[in-house]
Parts: C-alpha cells; structure tokens; sequence
C-alpha cells in the first residue's frame, strides 16, 4: 500500500533529548492563507461505499461469501483474475468508492476499497504498517519515500465476543508473501488510515503545483491524526513552497522535536533556515543529515544524469546501476540504465532494462513510453 511522506529538495537532522508533548494540530494551521480547494475534501468520503459498490456486493459477491465465507469470499470477488479484474496503477490515491469506479488504484487505494466493502459486511478490519526498506520515487523535485500497508478481516461483529476474540481471519497484502515474510508489523489505528490517505492527496496535489488544494488536504490529514508526523512534514513543504517560511519553520520545527532523527523532515527544514538566512542553522542540520544519510535517496540518480549529460557513459552506467541495486522495481533507473546502456552500444543490456522499466512502470503512460523505446531498440537490432 502506498503512503507517501514528501521531502523537498534535500538536507537536514537536528537533536533533542525527549520527545516533544503533543500540541493540538489546529494551531499550526494558516486557512487565511489559503484559497477554498478546487474539490469536495472531506473525511466521510473516505470509506464511503457508492450505490454501484452496495450492487456489487448484492449481485456479485453473494454466492461467493455463501460458498467461501465473507472474508475469503470477498477477496476472490476482488481480486481472482475472473473477477473484478482491478489494475494497480499509482497515478493518484482514491477513496474506495473512486478506485472501485476506475477499477485500478494505488496500494493505498485498494486496501481502503477492500476495508470499505469488508465494513458494508459487517467484517472487522484491523490494519498494519509494514517496515520495509525506504522505496522512493519524486516528481520534478519533489521526493516522495513510499511505505506499505496491509489488512486483515476477521469475523463479523456479530459473531465476536467483545472480550475475547479469535477466529478465522485473512490477511490481504498486495506485495508478494516472500517480501512481507519476517518483516515488522504494526496494527495502526484506522485514523491513522485516513491521514495517510489525505496526506497522500496533499503531496499529489503539491507534486501538480494545485497549492491550495495541497493545503486542505494536508490540513485534514494532521486533524484526522495529530500524531502522524508526515502530515506535519507535507503541511511545511506547502507552507515552505507559498513563501509562507515563518509557519513552515514553526510546524516542521515541531515535527523535528516530535521525531529528531526524521530526515525527511530536517531536509525541508533546512531549506526553509535558508529562506529565512539562519545560514549557520541550515549548515548544522546539513553536516548532521549527512552524517546519518550520507548516500540519501537519488544522489546516484542525480550523479548520472549529470554524466549523461558530459557524455561520461561509462561513469552514468556506474550511478544508474547502483540506484537499480537498492532500488531495482522503480521504473526510472531502469530506464536510464538502460538509456546509458544504448549509449555505449550495449543494445541488449538496454533491452533487459527497458523490459524491467515497463514491468515496474506504475503507470500506462509510462508503459507506452518505454515499449516504444525498447520497440525502437528492437527495430535497430533488426536492421
């Protein structure tokens, strides 16, 4: 499931002996600053389950829950390749009923469209955060880390005693098993759900330079859940990117205090110190960041498209291979590994790379971008 924490640019760290109290989000919102958002923004839409949901569950899913029971009997409606025939696509976060009208959707997406018919059931739903090595991805200059998300349905709350809970129960992940095997989870709180879902929202709304937009989203997402610090570190990216760099250093100040070693927070905060010339601040934050991320996400990235641009091929190869190595599914290494790959003659490496770009492509448009390269790739090694 995917649940983006944004980082802007670079830099940052700082360092405080407790965790900062919890303070009451509202105090850290701006909304005079602020047009009124382009779209209904609203939490209630969230899990909302559409007319067209409640007669796929009436019409479609009945003679599987019947047959298979209501969690298993849900899941294959869902997701067997007879059925709903869902596409993952990470173009944008939908609320449930959203992604089940486009039939496609984010990780994110897909486990707020399975809890929302799980909950028309009458099925519980217990939710987790999986830890995961940092994946990224960015748009433009923003640089987004993704995490991941699962849930389990469990029995009806009809059929669960309130003090003592066991049962068949179902675990739906969209990573494969052998990923997820071992790894740390945690239940979150389906608060905790939304807030990912609107924080999401708000970066996708900033990434498509809609500020406005990205503000109430991001407003929502710290008042849905105080203690989700990406909200806060989304809410002084906006501030940051409005010129608004008083509110921006006071809200990510307070995130920092709240967790000192996040470093997507401290490399915002550094760029905001710059905005306001405390110079010897931002510097500080910029020695420790290093110290703590000293190769951070798309410094390779970045190094090889700087040597594709000299025409250093070779030493372009070198930074993209070293990116696919700590991040061999995100589609934009490949291809660039790939495209230094064509430079330097090596058709058929660029073949295996733009191949591994298309699979991993988390788009259509992206896809048809690359199977036109590797098409063109094709025709020359014909000719």
């Amino acid at each position: 499931m995917k649940v983006w924490a944004i980082l802007l640019a670079s830099t940052l760290v700082a360092a405080c002996a407790q965790i900062s109290p919890l303070l009451p989000a509202d105090q850290f919102l701006n909304d005079r600053s602020f047009a009124a958002p382009s779209q209904r923004i609203s939490v209630d839409d969230v899990f909302a389950v559409s007319p067209e949901m409640k007669r796929y569950l009436a019409a479609d899913i009945a003679a599987n829950v019947q047959q298979k029971g209501p969690q298993q009997g849900l899941f294959d409606a869902l997701y067997s390749k007879d059925q709903l025939q869902l596409d993952y696509e990470s173009d944008m976060t939908r609320n449930a009923a959203q992604a089940f009208a486009a039939r496609r959707g984010n990780c994110l997406s897909l486990v707020i469209m399975t809890a929302a018919f799980a909950k028309e059931m009458g099925l519980n739903v217990t939710y987790g955060q999986i830890y995961l090595e940092p994946t990224w991805t960015r748009s433009g200059d923003i640089y987004v880390m993704i995490g991941h998300v699962n849930l389990t349905l469990g029995q009806r709350f009809s059929e669960v005693n309130p003090h003592y809970y066991q049962g068949d129960k179902l675990t739906i992940d969209f990573l494969p098993p052998v990923e997820v095997r071992g790894l740390r989870t945690r239940i979150i709180g389906e608060k905790t759900i939304v807030a990912m879902y609107l924080n999401n929202r708000a970066v996708e709304s900033l990434a498509d330079g809609q500020l406005d937009d990205a503000y109430w989203w991001a407003r929502e997402a710290v008042l849905q859940d105080p203690k989700f610090t990406s909200g806060y570190n989304t809410l002084g990216a906006i501030y940051q990117r409005h010129g608004d760099l008083k509110a921006a250093e006071r809200v990510l100040s307070y995130a920092l205090a709240r967790e000192p070693k996040n470093t997507r927070v401290m490399s915002n905060f550094v760029a905001v110190l710059d905005g306001l010339g405390r110079t010897a601040e931002a510097n500080d934050l910029r020695r420790e960041l290093a110290r703590l991320e000293p190769d951070p996400a798309f410094s390779y990235f970045n190094r090889g498209l700087a040597a594709m641009s000299r025409g250093d091929y070779q030493l372009a190869k070198a930074m993209f291979a070293k990116e696919v190595d700590r991040a061999p599914y995100y589609h934009e290494f490949q291809f660039w590994l790939a495209a230094a790959c064509a430079k330097l003659g090596e058709l058929d490496l660029a073949r295996e790379h733009l191949a591994l770009a298309i699979e991993s492509s988390p788009t259509r448009s992206a896809r048809e971008i690359y199977a036109a390269k590797l098409d063109r790739i094709n025709a020359y090694r014909t000719q």
